[in-house]
Order: structure tokens, then sequence, then C-alpha cells
């Protein structure tokens, strides 16, 4: 049945505009062949390896000192107040 259908369907794409439709036809098919193929290849990454790489990229952040302003050794932000008067 699924040749049959196949055969048809080359037949019309070999019908009228020949050689051309037909490349394209089946480059589409090798293209969609090869994706299911290295989809089924590749293996699922381990739920603990995702983990250990998050707490790796974690670790490697820059601005772990900017997670807690109360930490010890941080100045404090100054707090809006009335404006200093200025020379002018």
């Amino acid at each position: 049945m699924t040749l049959l259908l196949l055969g048809g369907f080359l037949g019309l794409l070999l019908g009228e505009n020949g050689l051309a439709a037909a490349v394209v036809a089946l480059a589409a098919a090798v293209a969609v062949g090869a994706a299911a193929l290295a989809a089924s290849l590749v293996r699922p990454v381990p739920p603990h390896r995702i983990r250990t790489a998050i707490r790796d990229r974690e670790h490697r952040t820059a601005f772990l000192p900017q997670r807690d302003p109360d930490a010890s050794g941080r100045s404090r932000p100054r707090a809006p107040g009335r404006l200093v008067p200025t020379a002018a």
C-alpha cells in the first residue's frame, strides 16, 4: 500500500515538472529521515546531570555577593532623605 502511494506520488512529481520536483521531494525525505534518526540516537540526559550543571553554573556566577545585601562587610545603601544644599 505504501509503495503504491509512493509510486503514484513519484509519477505525479515526474509527470509535469520533471526531475526538479523529484529531487526536492527526495531531499526533504532524506532530511526528515536524518532528523528522525538523529533524534532516536540521542540519549536523554539524566536529571542528576542537569541539576549538577545548574549548580556548577551558579558557582561560576559573578553576582554571588549581590545576593545578600545585608551580608557582613557590605555597606548599607544610603536612604533617601533631605537634599544637601550645594554651592550654586
